[in-house]
């Protein structure tokens, strides 16, 4: 099916024509027929001779119903021009062709009536002379009567010419469906009728009605008067809609696949023909059966012919589509045709923007590749690129969610990023790093995902320093990495970190000299924290505590206890030395510190797993001191280090491996009660330290807590509460403990 739509003057005879053709009146109203003028669009269809089916629209020729026309030529693909061979080239003629030559429609028929009363042949010359100089170029003239039948045999033989000569669409394109006519039927509801130029409408599916975005589901469909389960453009369809109520669609709506169209009030357009020198402050945009009043602002001079326009409404459209702008209230005829560019332009910020924009545009194609879109926005979606109507391949999309990105524009953002992290370590450099949603505001990013895209990229070979995102921040360096769980972590050294050991860039000289004093201090003594004036007097705050334990080069118990790094390693087997369970005051004697140190210090085991804590506020080893991943296990507190399982009766040398570790564990005795627990099969994983006590894995007789961020402050817990001590239960015997 193809369908053509008529265009000439007022009482040239269109709808007689069109009558003659198809035998079907195409006047729907009967004020049209009583005056024998067409104020509305009209549709009629036939057969032509090789069988292929044509659909007509009548379009009303007076220049009060310009509008009317305008909607029903807009979604064609071809016309049938209409002259009479005794009125001749006419105002409504000239207006009609200036509108299609301004939407670019380049498939059309010359059609002289009236022949039977007068000679067709100057006005057959005198409009082939006008049609030449539009966009339907060379056409074919035919000349015909509607009242006698001459002419019609040899103007159905051209139709079917034409209709061969018509491109055909695609049917897998998206559906936009410019709604020309919406009605009620009683017993089926809301129907809406259209011409389909490209795509498939099938019943079932759900389509959005703009510009509400209101969603609508297809009940049924007809074609020229015969139902269809699908229908490919190009047709004449009327649709029976589902969940729209009979009064909310009108004509300039549309029906638009979801995320295949943009809805915008803002496009850059080409303009097709000259500015006259004045124009009104707004003019009257027409595409498809739609229009809305627009403001006109041009890019640069008036030879790009390049504009910026600013819609009242949003309208779904895609870059290549062609528009029309009219003046109604002009003396003359004031027609521009504009060829959509972008759809979604980026604002213009800074003086000299729209020259560049204009320049940029002028050599543009009408048809938008990909790579002139991304150039233009640097950043765009894939989502977004589809629904702009962008033909053509698409690069690799350089996130997770479908961001794409001009090459030159990925890689100034990558250098913008390292001088941002770089600047803000400068300013900062005991800051922990760049937040990402910080630099994403900064470099102006649409999502936080493009800056973490950004901080995987290698830099330059010539970079002092890689960026990377370490723990949720930005920071040059490489990023710190986990200690393997087969390397031992570095004991207690006081006195083997010189200063050579310590990174230059790690932290600043005054913070690095003061940790070198700290590790001085604590080389005789590991366990007697410094007090906190000494830490006052070396200038060592809160931050940059927290900046030398993120690098590794102090241990942070508390806000203000600091050891060397490992210390809880050198702590464990102290304490594993011990008779089992063992008081704070013989762990504190064990240490050789104070309780000032001694009770966060116990916390801190209890929280990393290594030690537990009982009803009695007496503390056993869980975790033999032998594996050196003790700091890489602080989480989950129940797994097998190293080989160690859990500690029973029989095992008094908590040094010794467990003989069913790693894979499983037998049975073994109840830490608490001396009762036999259930035994427990599975790896390493943690799993089976569960079975050895009822809270294995949890602070008895407090909340459980995670062991405590060496970045941040530390949380005291309760275990600083005095316990409430009741008498113990009857059974209770004192070996229990």
């Amino acid at each position: 099916m193809q369908v053509i739509a008529t265009a000439g003057h007022v009482d040239h005879g269109k709808s007689a024509l069109v009558r003659a053709l198809t035998g079907m009146e195409p006047d729907r109203w009967a004020e049209e027929r009583r005056r024998g003028l067409t104020i509305d669009l009209g549709f009629a269809w036939m057969a032509l001779p090789d069988g292929e089916r044509v659909a007509f629209v009548d379009v009303p020729g007076h220049e009060r119903f310009v509008p009317n026309m305008l909607a029903g030529v807009g979604p064609a693909p071809a016309v049938l021009v209409v002259v009479a061979a005794d009125g001749g080239w006419m105002p409504q003629s000239a207006e009609h062709l200036a509108a299609i030559d301004a939407m670019g429609i380049r498939h059309g028929l010359l059609a002289v009536t009236r022949c039977d009363l007068a000679d067709p042949g100057p006005a057959t010359r005198q409009a082939l002379e006008h049609l030449s100089r539009t966009s339907l170029g060379a056409v074919e003239a035919v000349a015909v009567s509607a009242v006698t039948g001459a002419g019609l045999p040899e103007l159905r033989a051209a139709l079917v010419r034409l209709v061969a000569a018509l491109p055909r669409p695609d049917a897998a394109a998206p559906v936009r469906l410019w709604v020309d006519r919406s009605f009620s039927i009683r017993g089926s509801g809301t129907v809406v009728t259209g011409t389909l130029p490209a795509g498939t409408i099938r019943s079932g599916q759900e389509l959005l009605l703009t510009p509400s975005l209101r969603p609508a589901r297809i009940r049924g469909i007809e074609s020229l008067n015969q139902s269809a389960a699908s229908v490919s453009g190009v047709a004449r369809v009327a649709l029976n809609l589902r969940g729209i109520p009979a009064d909310v669609p009108a004509r300039g709506m549309a029906l638009v696949e979801a995320g295949r169209w943009t809805m915008t009030k803002l496009l850059d357009v080409r303009l097709t023909q000259p500015l006259p020198p004045r124009l009104p402050p707004e003019l009257t945009l027409h595409v498809g059966s739609a229009r809305t009043l627009t403001r006109l602002r041009l890019l640069g001079s008036a030879d790009t012919a390049i504009a910026r326009l600013t819609l009242r409404e949003a309208l779904p459209l895609h870059v290549g589509d062609r528009l029309l702008l009219r003046d109604p209230g002009s003396a003359g005829v004031t027609i521009l045709g504009a060829t959509v560019l972008d759809v979604a332009p980026p604002a213009l910020v800074r003086r000299g923007a729209a020259a560049a924009a204009g320049r940029e545009l002028a050599a543009w194609p009408d048809l938008p590749a990909p790579a002139d879109l991304l150039r233009r926005h640097g950043l765009l979606r894939a989502s977004a690129v589809t629904a702009m109507g962008v033909t053509g391949s698409l690069p690799p999309p350089v996130t997770a969610s479908g961001w794409l990105a001009d090459p030159a524009r990925w890689a100034e953002l990558r250098r913008q990023l390292g001088e941002l992290v770089a600047a803000h370590a400068r300013r900062d450099p005991l800051a922990i790093g760049l937040p990402p949603e910080a630099a994403r505001a900064a470099l102006r990013l649409p999502d936080r995902a493009l800056v973490e895209a950004l901080a995987r990229l290698p830099g330059p070979q010539d970079a002092p320093a890689q960026l990377g995102l370490d723990g949720g921040y930005l920071r040059l360096g490489e990023p710190r990495k986990p200690l393997p769980a087969q390397e031992p972590a570095p004991a207690l050294p006081p006195a083997a970190l010189p200063p050579a050991a310590l990174p230059p860039a790690a932290l600043p000289p005054r913070v690095a000299a003061a940790v070198r004093a700290v590790l001085a201090d604590l080389a005789g003594a590991p366990f007697m924290a410094p007090e906190a004036g000494r830490l006052r007097e070396l200038g060592l705050d809160g931050r940059a505590i927290g900046a030398a334990a993120r690098a590794g080069l102090l241990l942070r118990i508390t806000e203000q206890i600091v050891l060397a790094p490992g210390a809880e390693t050198e702590a464990a087997r102290a304490l594993a030395g011990l008779p089992q369970p063992f008081t704070a005051a013989e762990a504190r004697q064990a240490l050789g510190t104070t309780r000032r140190v001694a009770i966060p210090l116990l916390e801190y085991l209890d929280r990393a797993g290594i030690t537990q804590r009982l009803p009695d506020d007496r503390r056993r080893v869980r975790l033999t001191p032998a594996l050196p991943t003790l700091r890489s296990r602080k989480k989950s507190g129940s797994a097998c280090i190293g080989g160690l399982g859990p500690p029973s009766a029989q095992t008094r040398d908590l040094g010794r491996p467990y003989e069913g570790c790693p894979r499983t564990h037998k049975e073994f005795q109840h830490d608490r009660c001396g009762r036999s627990a259930r035994p427990r099969t599975g790896g390493c994983g943690g799993g089976h330290l569960r079975g050895a006590s009822p809270r294995a894995g949890h602070a008895v007789g407090r909340r459980a807590g995670g062991p405590p961020d060496r970045a941040g402050p530390h949380l005291r817990g309760p275990e600083e509460r005095p316990v409430q001590r009741g008498p113990g239960p009857a059974h209770r015997r004192p070996d229990d403990l």
